[in-house]
């Protein structure tokens, strides 16, 4: 079982942090499966489509580059915070394309800044550009789709003599610059999400934040919906015993999640915020403790009685 990563590796302890940055994602890129869960290269079509048939997406990729992973998205986490804050001071004209340097944006998504970094930085830039989606999701006529790769372009810089990179640029395909720059589009994520290092994790994450959200009593989802919804290409079995130890690992950020059943008795899991379900568990733990006491107290009075009439049969004598 996969856990969080160290938020503070070796190689950061000499570097200056950056300023906090509120992170924000696409609730409706959240909720559905768009990326591979897996870090090996995956070519299989992702083919989802809503319970109700209304929402559908299939995502596709090239041999070359295979398709963009849940941790390739952290550089579109990044571009919708960048644009939030800019909206945030005022700033009304909101670019498509966005300047940083690779190590900025590297240590921004809480990654190293080795060489073998830049280069891993460098093959998710290429999977978020040739990674092709075709959805319903945004149409405003029921026969209609969309089709768009997540970026557009993007460069990156390396200094001659050095060969160290310097600069970058990345620019948002239409589709995504449309759902950041909305601002109702927007949900704030918990920023220990980056330090989630499985997949799996990551993706329910994702759709306890946007499902879940902060509702009292929780969240309840089928396990089978939730295998639809991760994306995940994992056979069911198998799916169903990484599912079981994302739960006993009990590791994302703002939720616990605990095996349940649907009122038709199917397996399903119930996500919970955690202080609510930290209240939930304390509440019943005080619970047992009051039974555990009252039935001491019951036993102490039946053998006080016990006593107090074996008292009474021997005065009688």
């Amino acid at each position: 079982m996969s856990k969080r990563r160290d938020p503070n590796p070796e190689f950061d302890l000499f570097i200056p942090a950056l300023g906090d940055l509120p992170l924000k994602d696409q609730r409706e890129v959240m909720e559905r499966p768009f990326f591979s869960l897996q870090k090996r290269k995956r070519l299989k079509p992702i083919e989802y489509r809503s319970p109700d048939g209304e929402a559908w997406v299939r995502v596709q990729a090239i041999p070359d580059y295979g398709m963009a992973t849940i941790w390739d998205a952290d550089i579109l986490i990044w571009a919708a915070s960048t644009l939030n804050r800019m909206k945030q001071q005022g700033l009304n004209d909101l670019p498509r394309t966005l300047t940083t340097t690779p190590y900025d944006l590297l240590r921004a998504i809480k990654r190293g800044t080795g060489g073998r970094d830049y280069q891993e930085l460098q093959a998710a830039l290429l999977r978020l550009q040739t990674t092709s989606i075709t959805t319903s999701i945004r149409a405003t006529k029921r026969r209609q789709k969309a089709g768009f790769n997540w970026l557009d372009s993007w460069t990156f810089d390396t200094d001659a003599e050095t060969e160290q990179p310097r600069g970058m640029t990345l620019t948002l395909s239409d589709w995504v610059y449309e759902g950041i720059v909305n601002e109702k589009s927007l949900l704030t994520m918990h920023p220990d999400y980056f330090l989630l290092s499985g997949g799996l994790e990551r993706a329910l994450y994702r759709i306890a934040r946007k499902h879940a959200g902060t509702q009292r009593g929780g969240w309840l989802c089928r396990v089978e919906v939730l295998r639809d919804k991760t994306g995940s290409d994992a056979q069911p079995k198998e799916f169903n015993r990484m599912l079981r130890r994302v739960i006993e690992a009990d590791q994302l950020p703002d939720y616990t999640m605990e095996t349940a059943e649907t009122t038709d008795k199917s397996p399903a899991v119930l996500f919970r915020l955690r202080g609510e379900a930290e209240a939930l568990a304390l509440a019943e733990k005080m619970r047992v403790e009051e039974e555990r006491r009252a039935r001491i107290d019951a036993d102490r009075r039946r053998t006080d009685e016990v006593d107090a009439h074996m008292d009474r049969l021997a005065g009688r004598r």
